[in-house]
């Protein structure tokens, strides 16, 4: 083991009520610093689902369930009677963790917050809180520097006031092989079923490439109108929705995985067709374009753009096309994108952080241009 990394104590919080990207990469990044170095960590949450999750069966991480994510003085006792050296807060929306971030500023410790996606809401109470809140912060983190320079223009945040570290995943497959397409696409997609991640893009984009086959992995309140799409579109014999499945059990069947999403962050899913020589094609949203890299890692379409989707799909049928591609991201991802990379540079950020005095909390300087 590697004990040069970061070695105080960090608190994770979170105030999600379900698992999902943003806490599976709050998980990988406590297995990975634990892997790399001898952080103590202490997950707290309102939710005991989420926090066994990000605690992800470690015997060494401590687990704390609050009754829930508006009791202020709760919050704070914890807080105070952790010590943490780091309070860090993965945050699944901007205007989550309010009442967690206000207690953590009444400790000594310092404040980290990590936007996983960069949303913006025109609620003028949650914008200014948001705002607020985000100027007090010792590191403000998003998962790509896109996504930065959304959240710093969404919240007038100053430009370089966020940092970007990239959301990584463990690296399952580091014998894979890049598809070899030799007749009709068997494409793949993981996400949500809901209007935000764009599966009905998706369906309207495989309606114009015959024979190919598309498998959805993922469950959600959009199951049923995307079954009636695919059965309007006359596609049905060629979708399957498997529901919540482990996508490492099917990336290898894939000969491309789509990502259609309206909105995103930095997609784990992304990172692990990579990882799995898959090639990728997304849509050109928040920090996307950092991980699939236009026609050296994938292929990118315009947000909406079914036309431009069915083109990048007939492109990946192009003889050695889809192999060139998904042997490159293999090898970008292996490098950029695994979990211990984001692990090593949280860690080195916790440190920078504990060495230098903490962010003024009830005065804060002009924001930069």
């Amino acid at each position: 083991m590697d004990n040069t990394g970061f070695c105080g104590h960090v608190v994770i919080y979170t105030d999600a009520g379900g698992v999902g990207g943003a806490e599976i990469s709050a998980a990988n990044l406590v297995a990975a610093t634990l892997a790399t170095s001898q952080t103590r960590f202490t997950v707290v949450g309102v939710a005991t689902e989420v926090v066994a999750a990000i605690a992800a069966g470690h015997d060494q991480v401590d687990q704390i369930v609050l009754d829930g994510p508006l009791r202020m003085l709760d919050h704070w006792r914890t807080f105070r009677r952790l010590a943490p050296d780091i309070i860090h807060l993965n945050l699944c929306t901007p205007w989550a963790g309010a009442t967690a971030l206000a207690a953590a500023f009444c400790t000594p410790a310092r404040v980290v917050r990590v936007d996983q996606l960069p949303l913006r809401t025109t609620d003028l109470i949650p914008l200014l809180r948001t705002r607020l809140l985000s100027l007090r912060v010792d590191a403000h983190v998003a998962v790509g520097q896109g996504a930065a320079t959304l959240m710093e223009n969404f919240y007038a945040l100053g430009r370089g006031s966020v940092i970007a570290i990239p959301n990584g995943v463990p690296d399952r497959s580091p014998n894979a092989q890049p598809p070899k397409v030799t007749g009709p696409l068997h494409i793949g997609s993981v996400g949500r079923l809901d209007p935000m991640k764009g599966h009905d893009l998706l369906l309207r984009a495989i309606a114009q490439v015959p024979d190919a086959t598309l498998t959805i992995l993922g469950e959600g309140g959009w199951r049923s109108h995307l079954e009636q799409m695919a059965q309007d579109l006359g596609v049905a014999e060629r979708v399957a929705l498997p529901g919540w499945v482990n996508p490492q059990d099917y990336l290898s069947q894939f000969d491309v995985v789509v990502q259609p999403s309206r909105s995103e962050g930095f997609p784990l899913a992304i990172v692990e067709a990579m990882l799995a020589a898959r090639p990728v094609v997304a849509m050109r949203v928040g920090s996307v374009a950092e991980a699939v890299r236009h026609g050296e890692t994938g292929l990118l379409v315009a947000k909406n753009d079914v036309a431009g989707l069915v083109a990048a799909l007939q492109q990946m049928q192009q003889p050695g096309v889809a192999a060139r591609l998904g042997q490159r991201g293999r090898a970008v991802a292996a490098q950029q994108m695994t979990a211990v990379v984001m692990a090593t540079a949280y860690g080195r950020l916790w440190q920078q952080l504990c060495d230098r005095p903490r962010a003024p909390r009830f005065w804060v300087g002009r924001p930069k241009d």
